[in-house]
């Protein structure tokens, strides 16, 4: 899912929340808009690895023909993994959630983060694009070894 319908869907969740509980507060209101569309910072982290450019043009002119190429793949019967992303793991997700004991904005962080996985997934599934993304980053470093 792009960024700007991340930006869109998590004002509209943080918006929603505000309706129904106005207690949490702008502050916690604000860590879930913003965790629920820059958890995507691993897709700039791996587009910078891959072009070696820190440049967002030409980030998302790769993640642009990575899209490409994975569609012709799927029309092809090509059913492998894509780049990895550290911060749409379990893992990642259950490190946030467990910070949230210490200091309550890891937990408006995880609701957010939670929130952007979910739209992911039903992205995914509706594009048939679910197993190309890796969710467990000890599966993926397994691999590596």
């Amino acid at each position: 899912m792009l960024p700007r319908y991340h930006i869109l869907l998590g004002l509209i969740f943080a918006g929603v929340l505000y309706l129904l509980s106005p207690g949490i507060g702008l502050f916690n209101l604000s860590l879930i808009f913003l965790s629920s569309f820059l958890i995507d910072f691993d897709h700039y982290i791996t587009g910078w690895q891959r072009t070696g450019s820190l440049s967002l043009k030409k980030i998302f002119e790769y993640h642009r023909k990575n899209n490409i190429k994975e569609k012709k793949e799927i029309a092809r019967g090509i059913r492998k993994k894509s780049d990895f992303h550290l911060f749409h793991t379990i893992e990642f997700h259950a490190l946030i959630g467990l910070l949230g004991i210490f200091w309550i904005g890891f937990f408006y962080i995880f609701v957010g983060m939670i929130f952007h996985s979910l739209t992911d997934l039903l992205s995914l599934t509706y594009k048939g694009r679910l197993h190309r993304r890796e969710f467990f980053f000890f599966n993926w470093i397994s691999k590596r070894i």
